[in-house]
């Protein structure tokens, strides 16, 4: 049996009023194997902690199955939890651990021919035996997982179970508990800051970003469309390439996007998407592009929708299967500072302005959970915060490019680029996406 968890408007608060969640709505399928994903501090594990009865509701509903759950004490909930340090008893084997949840809720009952079928499905077989202390850190985390499986709970909630674990590892038992979860069918909601993880993993992911929602989709959808310039900062390896813009929009003139001393020409006849860019005729934007969207070659090569420019070799990374190349084109980056931090950065502009228009878009922010780019100077910034440092002092170059292994570049080396603008993103001021055209405008009443 697999269940429906659903959040409707569902809040979080501790000391002081500050809201760790903030009116969190998200539905979730039976079966569906769904990833929390965000920075360090965002809010993700509290979620799950309160979906597992551990943290009280402040406001807001959780229903099971449609129904009232948020005063349903935790074993009434028939769910499972995995957690980040294994949790096993020392004092007992590996049979003993896994038992033990069967041990307090059937007392009468052997748990032995239901501990080896999970030991049988885990692979575990030979660690039975064995006390935690003379297990490596994979085989403790199959042992934790074991212990859930074994209850045979109505949902998984895993908080990032192998963030302990060496990378070769990690992948493994990613593999691992993909092929598990899918095989027993159960509602699954697992936490990550590890964006490969959720991509690899979900079936849909949930990013958020200071207790706030910001998007859920497939992998593919998030990646391919994300909302604001958080989410495409924050899914994808390499990061995409943010650049500060400035939108030219003659009307006797071809349209184009300035990116200091280069710039890109939109082909004609403009898309709609590039059309609806003239509203922003004259403003900064932030330009986005994945390494993917931009490939070595000269003006001569171009294909439709590719555009000119020019980089200089500023580092080379040899990955085996790739190359990725850092290239100086004399564009300035764009500045997220707030990408690995749970709190958003405020600027004192964004306080002290209060027209009508900045406070519905002060208002628009906060359900965004904050402004997610800044365009400001760095003596903007509030005076007990330290200054957002600039992406150039921690990259070199301001563009990176995926290529083949059988392209020798060299440092300092002039190189002709083409822009593909079918995978060009434009994010405004306040970093919503703004091309290509999102699926629903905002509704600020939401």
């Amino acid at each position: 049996m697999t269940r429906a968890i659903s959040l409707h408007h569902v809040s979080k608060s501790y000391t002081r009023g500050v809201r760790v969640v903030d009116r969190l709505s998200l539905d979730i399928a039976p079966g569906e194997l769904l990833v929390l994903l965000g920075p360090s501090g965002c809010g993700k594990s509290t979620v799950l902690r309160m979906i597992a009865g551990l943290e009280e509701i402040t406001d807001g509903e959780l229903l099971l199955d449609g129904e009232y759950a948020n005063d349903l004490p935790p074993s009434d909930r028939e769910m499972a939890m995995v957690f980040q340090n294994f949790a096993l008893y020392p004092n007992m084997t590996s049979r003993g651990n896994i038992g033990f949840p069967l041990r307090i809720e059937r007392p009468g009952e052997d748990p032995a021919p239901r501990v080896d079928a999970t030991a049988r499905m885990l692979g575990i077989e030979a660690l039975l035996d064995r006390y935690p202390r003379q297990l490596s850190g994979g085989e403790r985390q199959r042992v934790a997982m074991g212990r859930a499986i074994v209850r045979k709970p109505t949902a998984f909630l895993m908080d990032e179970p192998l963030s302990n674990l060496d990378a070769k590892l990690r992948n493994h038992l990613r593999a691992e508990i993909s092929t598990l979860t899918r095989k027993l069918g159960v509602t699954t909601v697992y936490v990550t800051h590890d964006q490969a993880e959720a991509m690899s993993l979900g079936d849909r992911v949930a990013v958020l970003r200071g207790g706030v929602l910001q998007q859920v989709g497939t992998p593919r959808s998030v990646y391919a469309l994300p909302r604001n310039v958080f989410v495409a900062a924050f899914i994808g390896t390499p990061r995409i390439n943010l650049l500060r813009g400035l939108v030219r929009a003659p009307l006797d003139g071809a349209m184009s996007i300035s990116l200091g001393r280069q710039y890109l020409r939109l082909p004609e006849p403009l898309s709609l998407d590039h059309q609806m860019l003239r509203v922003q005729q004259g403003r900064e934007v932030i330009v986005g592009l994945r390494s993917e969207a931009i490939r070595i070659a000269g003006p001569a090569a171009a294909r439709p929708g590719e555009v000119p420019i020019g980089g200089l070799v500023e580092h080379v990374e040899y990955q085996g299967h790739e190359v990725l190349v850092h290239f100086s084109t004399g564009s300035q980056p764009a500045v997220v500072p707030d990408l690995e931090a749970p709190t958003p950065v405020r600027t004192l502009r964004h306080r002290r302005e209060g027209t009508v228009l900045n406070r519905i878009r002060e208002r628009a922010g906060a359900l965004r959970g904050g402004p997610t780019v800044v365009l400001d100077r760095p003596h903007d910034v509030e005076p007990d915060r330290p200054a957002p440092a600039a992406q150039e002092s921690r990259l070199p170059g301001d563009l990176v490019v995926r290529t083949t292994p059988d392209i020798e570049l060299r440092h300092g080396m002039r190189v002709p680029l083409l822009v593909d603008l079918g995978h060009l993103f434009v994010f405004d001021q306040h970093g919503e996406r703004v091309s290509p055209l999102p699926a629903r405008q905002p509704d600020l009443g939401d």
